[in-house]
């Protein structure tokens, strides 16, 4: 398996980005870092240059729903670099309200950031895969994807199982090439988008969480439900359990 040595993280800027870059810098890979929040990001690339002189770090501010700006940084990381070997579609949105209670914006807002901003993501990603002829896609989908889910999280879930269907499409278009694909299912792990999920059962901490979604990443699973315990058997029942019950969940 080849190493994976330029990596692009979106939403790199806090939470299981920023921790990705940390993990990954650490390992000695050279990194893209982008997000809206420019501050954090040059801090953040202080600290990582500082912590591992040897790697390249490479900022750049991006809101992913500036569609045609996306496809502008993922090709100016890619001159930086000389080449990405491994885009993570990262970015995302965890606000939601229940639907038809008067809250279409902020529903509209988390699909259009966690669908269509990631379809961006992935069609400038594969694009340059395509032009080099290898590359590794990463897509962070959620466990919510399992299932639809009630209350505040009925579109976030939408949207991660959205995703986690484009992912799974690509994976497929490219089946025998060099480009490979996975779809993480993160569990409850702290993160800034995480407010709700960090006072739930089994919530393990951003250090952890993002440790078992490395591994996945490097091992390049086609999908890693993380970390494996206990979110493995909780997604088949998810899966399997009947949708009165799954309804309690959300």
């Amino acid at each position: 398996m080849p190493i994976r040595k330029n990596i692009l993280i979106t939403g790199a800027s806090s939470g299981l980005g920023e921790r990705m870059a940390r993990d990954f810098a650490a390992r000695g890979r050279d990194l893209a870092l982008c997000a809206r929040r420019t501050d954090r990001l040059d801090q953040l690339r202080k600290e990582l240059l500082a912590a591992h002189p040897g790697i390249t770090v490479s900022v750049r501010a991006l809101d992913v729903n500036d569609h045609g700006r996306v496809f502008e940084v993922f090709q100016s990381f890619r001159d930086d670099l000389g080449r990405l070997d491994r885009v993570i579609v990262n970015a995302g949105l965890g606000k939601g309200q229940p639907i038809g209670t008067g809250h279409f914006e902020a529903n509209l807002q988390t699909a259009q950031t966690n669908f269509v901003a990631a379809l961006a993501q992935c069609e400038a990603a594969v694009e340059v895969f395509r032009r080099q002829q290898a590359g590794h896609l990463v897509v962070v989908s959620s466990m919510s994807a399992m299932r639809g889910m009630a209350r505040n999280v009925t579109t976030y879930a939408a949207s991660k199982a959205g995703v986690a269907a484009l992912a799974e499409g690509i994976r497929a278009d490219l089946l025998g090439t060099p480009i490979k694909v996975t779809t993480l299912y993160p569990g409850y792990i702290a993160s800034e988008l995480s407010d709700r999920a960090e006072k739930a059962p089994l919530t393990v901490s951003t250090a952890k969480g993002v440790r078992a979604m490395v591994r996945a990443i490097e091992a390049e699973r086609a999908e890693a439900q993380v970390p494996s315990w206990p979110w493995v058997p909780i997604g088949f029942a998810l899966r399997h359990l009947p949708l009165r019950v799954v309804a309690k969940m959300g």
